[in-house]
């Protein structure tokens, strides 16, 4: 399962999962390009993964404004000739509230978090991944976008149009090279406590090893023919 070489950008770098991700796929002799808001937790997250700076750039961008965005992946492609991998980790949650309840304000940060970026990154990577007749696109969504629960309206919808976005591009991506795939995922267990403190609720939760797992196996030459895939990492629940 090698990455040897491979550019691999990672948003929302600096998360929990992020920095799982980032270190698997560094031990994989990836380049990586972590964006991230924060530019002082990316030079902390540099140091942390002593990686040559020939293998790494860092980018304090926010994904939601196109110009910075673009100008991001710009450098990429000027520091590494190309770009391979793209995976997506931002996006947020809110619930609590019926759909009644629930203002405008909150539905169009839900779909700017999960949709707008995912529009935008796509349209801005995926040139590059089509370029190259090999790459991966792939995003973390949950089983609430297609089996929504109440009172999780806004997080549901913007989920739901992520998903509709992806699946649209894995058709189009068709014998390209270039596979759109998604994550299915209830809960990110950062704590682990599936592991340290097992129940009937956690059950179902994936660490970010399990996650991180299953983006590399997606990434990898064996996974060409997965396009358009939504794999559940919850189990039954």
């Amino acid at each position: 399962m090698s990455l040897q070489d491979r550019v691999v950008i990672i948003t929302g770098a600096t998360g929990a999962l992020g920095h799982v991700v980032a270190r698997q796929f560094a031990d994989q002799g990836a380049n990586l390009a972590l964006f991230s808001r924060s530019g002082e937790k990316l030079k902390a997250m540099m140091a942390e993964l002593e990686l040559p700076t020939e293998r790494a750039i860092i980018s304090a961008v926010d994904i939601g404004d196109q110009q910075s965005l673009q100008s991001a992946i710009s450098k990429v492609v000027d520091r590494f000739g190309r770009l391979d991998i793209l995976i997506h980790l931002v996006g947020g949650w809110t619930g609590g509230s019926t759909v009644i309840d629930t203002d405008f304000d909150t539905v169009a940060e839900m779909l700017d978090q999960h949709f707008w970026t995912t529009y935008q990154l796509s349209r801005f990577a995926l040139p590059q991944l089509l370029a190259n007749r090999w790459g991966r696109l792939i995003v973390i969504s949950t089983p609430f976008a297609g089996r929504p629960a109440a009172k999780l309206g806004a997080y549901s919808i913007a989920k739901a149009a992520q998903e509709a976005l992806l699946l649209t591009l894995s058709e189009e991506l068709k014998g390209s090279g270039v596979t759109a795939n998604i994550l299915r995922v209830k809960t990110i267990d950062v704590a682990r406590e599936k592991v340290t403190a097992p129940s009937a609720e956690n059950a179902f939760w994936s660490t970010p090893e399990e996650i991180s797992s299953a983006v590399l196996y997606l990434c990898t030459d064996q996974a060409a023919a997965i396009n358009g895939a939504r794999l559940p990492l919850y189990g039954s629940y």
